[in-house]
């Protein structure tokens, strides 16, 4: 008789329910504002379309269960950006799940940052910089376009190019990054990276990407390298196998952001060039948070415009931090300086 009842009790569930098999479609997850900011305190509700009696609501992301009180969630996540909020609940003894697309944006505005000059150097003119990375007292850059990328080591004082290794000319190189006595080096559209011995930049092998869209810049924290690709993720990438294992997502308090190009890390922050601005981010490398954005409006009228010059993309871009001399080195493509700078915040 109970089995009777139960069958019964489910036929009549779902016929009240227009005859779906997917009781969901019946609820929707309400908010009082799609976009989030972190630790915001923001109304939830579960629209309930048929009134259908339910037990045990519960709200997750990312797999974490975000507790309710009065009526509010308050949204304190590792990371931020792009996020599912999932309502999971029980109508008698079947399990439903509800999801909602949100945005959790930085819980505060950047800070403005600008910068001092300490000294500047010669910089290859013919060089379309795509990555800059110091290692041992060594400068080491990339260059793009094809036909002309390569991957070198520098003496930043002179501006001599020490080794040179071309690309071949389908190649259109992007940004590098130094670990563990290796250089990574990525293309920009070929879909594949090469990794090569720093000692004589002999390549040791190539790796192709995964889920990531291209190939923009690198950099790392001493255990696991982050890859940008010109959307709003940088990924991280494990050295060893080159397979992506995750993301952030760029975001500042106010929307996300998806121009991060080339990358350097220091000290729990990721420096990015923004794609064609005069600009750079200071991101939080485990949040995303975009902590800072330093204006280097200006430093472009020191440079000559030489023959390779393209008003277009002849941009800043290329950073490198000194670790003795606590000071950043920046240039861009087809710039005749490289400079060595301080960054402080604006007056």
């Amino acid at each position: 008789m109970g089995k009777l009842f139960s069958i019964t009790g489910a036929l009549l569930f779902f016929l009240g329910c227009g005859g779906s098999a997917d009781p969901a479609k019946h609820f929707a997850i309400q908010l009082e504002n799609k976009a989030i900011q972190q630790n915001q305190q923001v109304g939830v509700a579960l629209k309930n379309k048929k009134d259908i009696e339910i037990s045990g609501l519960q709200y997750y992301i990312d797999g974490k269960q975000i507790p309710v009180d009065n009526g509010k969630l308050t949204l304190d996540l590792p990371t931020l950006g792009n996020k599912t909020l999932v309502a999971k609940f029980k109508i008698e003894d079947q399990a439903v799940e509800v999801e909602k697309n949100i945005r959790l944006l930085a819980a505060a505005a950047p800070e403005v940052y600008t910068y001092e000059i300490i000294n500047s150097y010669p910089h290859d003119t013919g060089a379309y910089t795509q990555g800059l990375e110091f290692h041992e007292g060594i400068l080491y850059e990339s260059t793009g376009k094809k036909g002309a990328s390569t991957v070198r080591k520098v003496n930043f004082e002179t501006g001599e190019v020490l080794t040179n290794i071309p690309m071949d000319n389908s190649i259109f190189g992007e940004g590098i990054t130094i670990m563990n006595d290796k250089l990574y080096h990525l293309t920009w559209q070929s879909g594949m990276g090469f990794v090569y011995d720093i000692s004589n930049l002999e390549k040791i092998k190539n790796f192709t990407y995964g889920k990531s869209r291209e190939g923009w810049g690198l950099c790392n924290d001493g255990e696991k390298i982050f890859k940008s690709d010109g959307t709003e993720k940088i990924w991280f990438l494990n050295p060893e196998t080159l397979e992506e294992q995750g993301y952030i997502e760029t975001v500042t308090n106010k929307s996300i952001f998806n121009r991060a190009n080339e990358l350097e890390y220091v000290n729990g922050k990721i420096y990015a060039n923004v794609y064609r601005k005069e600009s750079m981010m200071i991101i939080d490398a485990t949040s995303g948070a975009i902590e800072g954005v330093i204006n280097f409006g200006g430093l472009k009228n020191k440079v000559k415009k030489g023959p390779e010059w393209d008003e277009g993309n002849s941009v800043l871009n290329g950073v490198a931090y000194h670790p003795e001399r606590e000071t950043f080195f920046v240039t861009g493509k087809n710039w005749d300086k490289l400079f060595e700078v301080k960054i402080r915040k604006k007056d």
